[in-house]
């Protein structure tokens, strides 16, 4: 399965946009004009959809406050860092569960592949905070990186694993093959927010290809 990621700088070109895919992931954090209303606008149009909000563009409390109201106006997930604070973290974590909405606990490291014991406790950390899926996106630096990340998904529950950079990109393509539930995609070419992010339309061709191998 393939998510696509959306960073629109207006809630409607992200309105707009979300007519092409049946699940995407919103990037709150890249929409100036975010609103209230316009949460609802997004998110109760729409039964597959990821809230995030990377940390940094507004104070924290506002941050966690625009996830609550998209997992209030109907996300299917909320995305929140494992480095969230743990009160803020248990707080967005109660919210979804009430609401039906599945929490992702997400690792990003752009300078490193961490060693697979460090790997597998930052998981180990993620479902105990109360994640219903981790996902762990560390930039890669060649096939010793791409090997250690797909070996996380031997674990029997759903773990998201990305390779970030160049290099990495063949977890992007792999890691659904493998027993990720799904991978992160641009829309189009020009348009990805990490990375080494292929757009749907790669992804979609080499999957085809490969059923052939």
């Amino acid at each position: 399965m393939i998510c696509v990621s959306l960073a629109e700088k207006t809630t409607a070109n992200v309105i707009a946009a979300l007519s092409a895919f049946s699940f995407a992931e919103i990037r709150l954090d890249a929409v100036e004009d975010l609103t209230e209303s316009g949460l609802r606008a997004i998110f109760a149009g729409h039964s597959r959809l990821i809230a995030t909000h990377r940390p940094g563009r507004v104070p924290e409390p506002a941050r966690i406050g625009r996830l609550l109201a998209a997992v209030e106006a109907g996300a299917a997930f909320v995305d929140v860092e494992i480095e969230t604070e743990g009160g803020d973290l248990r707080t967005l974590a109660g919210a979804a569960r009430a609401r039906g909405c599945r929490v992702i606990v997400s690792y990003h490291n752009d300078r490193e592949t961490p060693s697979r014991d460090i790997l597998e406790d930052i998981r180990s950390r993620a479902f105990a905070a109360g994640a219903d899926l981790v996902k762990i996106a560390c930039l890669s630096r060649g096939p010793g990186d791409n090997a250690r990340l797909l070996g996380l998904l031997d674990h029997p529950r759903p773990t998201i694993v990305i390779g970030m950079g160049s290099m990495g990109r063949i977890t992007r393509l792999a890691a659904p093959l493998l027993g990720a539930p799904f991978t992160y995609a641009s829309p189009a070419e020009g348009k990805a927010t990490a990375a080494g992010q292929p757009d749907i339309d790669f992804i979609r061709r080499h999957w085809e290809a490969w059923k052939n191998v």
